[in-house]
């Protein structure tokens, strides 16, 4: 068996890809740090029914990603792979459990890079020092797998992350702190900017709450869904403001895309990319019908991209694979 595992926001997600048939199953990260190496090696095989000796090779995301340009050898990379654990997002210490436990373990596993401004994309995205984080790359791959060459991939969900892959190989990335909000996270506005300055809080602080529910009087996703079915004005307006910045995000990304030759298919990911109110307004916003991928497609994409290496792969979607058995 093949094995991916996703470094999300609020679970990690685990996806195994057998000889026919996909297991998958998450865990919350809360619960995760709490965890030994042993015990979470346990749940892995206990819930994908398999023994250890069964993983031929596994795909592992951790953190930005943003220490290595290729796909490396998990066992072998410094720092986990990334230049430092500090900047946005939230932190339990999960992604670490994870990734110490495989690395401690007999599995032969590889390690995703995210994108970043060393990264081989197109270089008038540099600009920016991240681009994303390693689990798109798992989500392109897997749409990539449907048979697509030319695609565009937006991940909606407690932030927004959109990916563009042309010819079949990574061109660039829009990172959640740069341009569309999720529902929790989003870029620094100039009041955001001016609150950072003046010590009212972190600049992580301000990313993390730059949501559209910060906007809203919803303290939760749940909260929204349930408001958006009672069709209550605020929580449509909420949905609209994540939709019309997703399609705006993917649009740009075309921009970027058609020089390279091609706008590509619209792929939407994440919780908020498959609420069928997201999916019709951004639809509607770019004249297309998007493609939608589930919640594991992270992890499903890197087991995957476990299959292809097996398989004997050097690269995938343009990424160099350091990898041999």
């Amino acid at each position: 068996m093949f094995i991916g595992v996703d470094h999300g926001t609020n679970a990690m997600r685990f996806a195994g890809i057998g000889k026919e048939n996909v297991k998958t199953f998450e865990l919350p990260r809360s619960e995760v740090a709490n965890m030994s190496g042993p015990e979470i090696l346990g749940s892995v095989t206990s819930n994908l029914g398999i023994d250890i000796s069964d993983i031929e090779l596994a795909a592992v995301t951790y953190s930005m990603g943003d220490g290595i340009v290729a796909i490396e050898d998990l066992k072998g990379v410094e720092s986990r792979g990334v230049v430092s654990i500090e900047g946005v997002g939230k932190k339990t210490g999960a992604g670490t459990r994870v990734f110490d436990a495989i690395r401690e373990s007999v599995i032969p596993a590889v390690l995703v890079p995210g994108i970043h401004s060393k990264s081989n994309t197109d270089p008038r995205m540099n600009i920016f020092s991240h681009s994303t984080s390693p689990e798109k790359i798992g989500i392109a791959y897997n749409a990539h797998c449907t048979g697509v060459d030319d695609l565009v991939v937006s991940d909606i969900s407690s932030n927004t992350v959109t990916v563009g892959v042309c010819g079949g190989e990574l061109v660039g990335a829009i990172d959640a702190c740069i341009f569309a909000p999720g529902t929790q996270h989003g870029p620094l506005d100039l009041e955001a900017i001016r609150d950072v300055d003046a010590g009212k809080c972190s600049a992580n602080d301000a990313f993390m709450n730059a949501g559209v529910l910060s906007c809203s009087p919803y303290s939760s996703v749940g909260e929204l869904l349930i408001a958006l079915e009672a069709e209550e004005d605020e929580a449509v307006l909420a949905m609209d403001r994540i939709s019309i910045f997703a399609a705006m995000e993917i649009a740009a990304m075309q921009v970027l895309m058609e020089d390279h030759g091609a706008r590509g298919k619209v792929f939407l990911a994440g919780s908020m990319g498959e609420e069928e109110f997201v999916v019709d307004r951004v639809g509607k916003h770019l004249g297309v019908k998007p493609a939608v991928l589930g919640k594991w497609s992270a992890s499903i994409g890197c087991a995957e991209i476990a299959r292809d290496i097996a398989g004997g792969a050097d690269h995938i979607l343009g990424l160099d694979v350091n990898f041999s058995f």
